[in-house]
């Protein structure tokens, strides 16, 4: 079940506390204007919860709590650069720094931030895609939402206090030390006196919030204290250079249409790349993506458009020639994919994925010897490393094509052992089984592909073809039935034989109302035609 709208209508303590009476797994996306989060659930109960553009204060909160130093902090944070596939958490366990029940604590205490600030988002949308779950390196949790509600409504109304004290965090304040000095009897917060030397002049909000490794509600509250009190005053708003303000404002885009990419939020992706390059004409990058994101939208002209232009402003990666030779193979446009594929082979040599696309390539020209060819090389370079199903897929097309319908099939059946759910595979050996004459082989193939992917029209159409051929008349109308309620418009020759078939059942009307959707999607269908003008003159 989809779940969206907007923050404006429903507040997202509302919104989780759906989710956590539905019991649903999947991904929450809520968008602010200038940032998006992801809120995961498992079953109900949050497991992980990250802001794009908000610093990870994992390591800020463990230095604040006396858990480990900034020494080892900065020295983890040093050895993440290096092995870039680990989370902080690891390292810092890795090293001896951390217990793992540390980790699991503060890692609770972490999320639980995040979805804390996320209350004081009003304003927005927000979107539920079920069973997305997080990268497997993530660390997880199991927080009853519920158990948040009542901490995060009363920070969203002293939110709604402090706002009026500190409306930006780009606001700079001053510490009053003279009248802080002769106040008597004055008792500071922990969180005060921690931000008390930062309040300089110098620094903003933002970075109080992260010299103090404090969370940005504890840094409000402190700060709107003090200044009620009239111990800080505002000193003016931070003024970055034009170089590192207009760094920040492209990193923040690009962070933005990554994160929307990855949630299939593809319109709102798309305007932050043509931000990210509006910014930054020359970033090779934000073409690229916008290339990925016409691909998932079927735009394939604005496909090739935009990966032309990362290849000419990124020195034409491999990668980025693999994908500009898709687009052209998707828009019809065969001799440039050949020509890309080609060039992306020979750049990548070592992956097999740029010479199997040309190999299919050569396949759709009709060339199925250069494609055998290619596809055989693609084998080569693979080594021991397991072969994607398309490659398969093509090389056993390929065999068919060259009149090898034994090696076809041993090719799909080697393809089908190493994945079984890959119904394309199951399919196409049905096809050929049949094709070689193997009706019951092929209907045996069908119907176990029907297992693993039931919802897959034409399986249930050839199923139905089959069936047809071995004048298995009943079963071939159950088969064409599940495959027209899947897919009303899938195609006029299950319709004429659904007719055929009602008219051996002696069922006129029927037969007739079948053969004239077949010429509704199919005028030019002349037995179609043939057979109602027979019937009708029978009549």
């Amino acid at each position: 079940m989809a779940i969206r709208g907007s923050l404006k209508e429903a507040s997202l303590p509302d919104v989780l506390q759906l989710l956590a009476l539905g019991q649903k797994t999947g991904c929450l996306s809520i968008v602010d204007r200038n940032n998006i989060a992801h809120v995961y659930f498992e079953k109900g109960r949050i497991c992980y919860a990250s802001i794009v553009n908000r610093r990870d204060r994992l390591g800020d909160i463990l230095v604040k709590n006396g858990k480990i130093s900034q020494e080892q902090l900065d020295q983890a944070i040093q050895r993440q650069t290096r092995a870039r596939d680990k989370r902080l958490g690891e390292l810092l366990i890795d090293s001896g720094a951390l217990s793992q029940a540390d980790l699991e604590h503060y890692m609770r205490m972490q999320i639980q931030e995040a979805v804390y600030f996320l209350f004081t988002w009003t304003r927005g949308t927000f979107n539920f895609e079920a069973d997305v779950r997080p990268e497997p390196r993530d660390f997880l949790v199991s927080i009853n939402p519920e158990s948040l509600l009542l901490e995060g409504a009363r920070r969203v109304d002293e939110w709604s206090l402090i706002e009026k004290k500190v409306p930006s965090f780009d606001l700079i304040f001053r510490l009053d030390r003279d009248r802080l000095a002769i106040a008597e009897d004055v008792e500071l917060t922990p969180e005060q006196q921690r931000i008390l030397p930062l309040l300089d002049g110098t620094r903003d909000v933002t970075r109080v919030i992260e010299d103090s490794g404090l969370v940005e509600f504890d840094v409000g509250k402190a700060l709107y204290g003090l200044l009620t009190a009239g111990f800080a005053q505002r000193a003016g708003r931070s003024q970055a250079t034009a170089s590192a303000a207009g760094d920040a404002r492209v990193d923040e885009h690009r962070n933005l249409g990554i994160a929307f990419y990855r949630t299939a939020m593809l319109d709102e992706a798309a305007r932050e790349f043509r931000r990210v390059a509006e910014l930054r004409p020359t970033d090779g990058s934000a073409f690229f993506y916008l290339g990925l994101v016409a691909l998932k939208q079927a735009k394939w002209t604005d496909a090739v458009e935009h990966f032309t232009q990362a290849a000419e402003r990124g020195g034409g990666q491999a990668a980025v020639l693999h994908n500009l030779a898709y687009a052209h193979e998707r828009a019809g446009q065969l001799e440039q994919a050949e020509s890309c594929y080609g060039e992306a082979a020979a750049r990548g040599r070592n992956d097999p994925r740029h010479l199997i696309g040309w190999g299919i390539a050569a396949l759709l020209r009709g060339d199925a010897q250069v494609a055998g060819g290619r596809l055989d090389r693609a084998r080569e370079v693979a080594g021991d490393k397991r072969l994607a199903p398309v490659w398969y897929w093509a090389r056993a097309l390929a065999a068919a094509a060259e009149g090898e319908l034994d090696a076809s099939e041993a090719q799909l059946r080697e393809g089908i052992e190493l994945y079984p759910q890959a119904v394309v595979l199951r399919n196409n050996l049905a096809a050929l089984l049949e094709l070689m004459g193997n009706l019951d082989q092929a209907v045996e193939v069908l119907r176990a592909a029907l297992v693993e992917e039931p919802s897959l029209p034409q399986l249930s159409k050839n199923l139905g073809d089959v069936l047809y051929r071995q004048t298995n008349y009943d079963e071939a109308w159950d088969a064409y039935q599940r495959a027209i309620k899947l897919d009303p418009r899938l195609g006029d020759d299950v319709y004429f034989k659904l007719g055929n078939i009602a008219y051996k059942r002696l069922d006129r009307d029927s037969a007739a109302r079948m053969w004239h959707q077949a010429l509704e999607l199919n005028p030019k269908h002349e037995l179609a035609r043939a057979n109602l003008d027979a019937m009708s003159a029978l009549a």
